[in-house]
């Protein structure tokens, strides 16, 4: 039986195990989904000894830069991105060989092509993490300017306190890359003055659960477009299954 999984910590709210469990059934698939819920990345190499039928498995938080130490080959684009969240194993004559790509960028730039209906404005990148350098590299394929905002303020970053009127009214775009909102802290959110939000802002959320979240729930109140993460979760998630997959 091919086994699967997802790396992570914590994972008790991931969306990964019950969608590719639901795949697998849904399309008579002998295969099995398992969480690799470390609490350290250094517990990576014997996790995997483990499991002699493993393809590939996906990574989230907070192991998408971390894990890229383990592995045999990078593939170009995460190289660039500077963030891993899909590996593939590959077997042959007793040897394993790990490769790591990134498919949030597809997941994102897919997703945002349809929420933006054809427009191009400027975009804030809410966090620095690992989702964000994805978000970033998206951004620069699609030819959108972009700016990261985080709590502290750095040479390539503004941070929350430095949103003036001005800025909200440049950038139209507002991607959340950090955690605040996920269940069960639904009552967080990033903190942007809200009030300077209006029709002509789109603001994504890359936070799935709760299906909106504080976030997108105070944009909508002045009148912006919002999106969740689900749809982007559903592309990189078939994305990962091709990769998976491929001889």
């Amino acid at each position: 039986m091919d086994t699967f999984a997802i790396l992570g910590f914590p994972l008790r709210h991931s969306f990964s195990k019950q969608y590719f469990t639901d795949k697998f059934a849904e399309e008579n698939l002998d295969a099995n989904f398992l969480n690799f819920e470390l609490s350290s990345i250094q517990e990576l190499p014997n996790t995997l000894k483990k499991y002699s039928n493993l393809k590939g498995f996906c990574i989230t938080i907070p192991y998408k830069q971390e894990v890229m130490q383990f592995l045999d080959e990078i593939d170009p684009l995460a190289k660039r991105i500077g963030a891993v969240n899909s590996v593939q194993i590959i077997r042959e004559n007793n040897e394993i060989k790990m490769v790591g790509y990134n498919t949030d960028i597809y997941g994102f730039t897919e997703s945002l092509k349809v929420f933006l209906a054809g427009t191009k404005p400027k975009a804030l990148i809410l966090g620095t993490g690992g989702v964000s350098k994805a978000v970033a590299t998206g951004f620069e394929e699609m030819g959108i300017e972009y700016q990261f905002v985080s709590r502290k303020a750095s040479e390539k970053c503004i941070s929350y306190k430095m949103l003036t009127p001005e800025i909200m009214n440049k950038y139209h775009l507002l991607v959340n890359c950090t955690p605040l909102g996920t269940f069960p802290k639904n009552d967080t959110c990033p903190d942007i003055p809200y009030h300077l939000l209006s029709a002509n802002h789109f603001l994504y959320d890359v936070v799935y659960n709760p299906a909106e979240t504080l976030f997108m729930k105070k944009g909508k109140d002045q009148g912006a477009k919002i999106h969740n993460g689900l749809k982007m979760l559903h592309l990189q998630a078939e994305r990962n299954w091709a990769i998976w997959n491929q001889r």
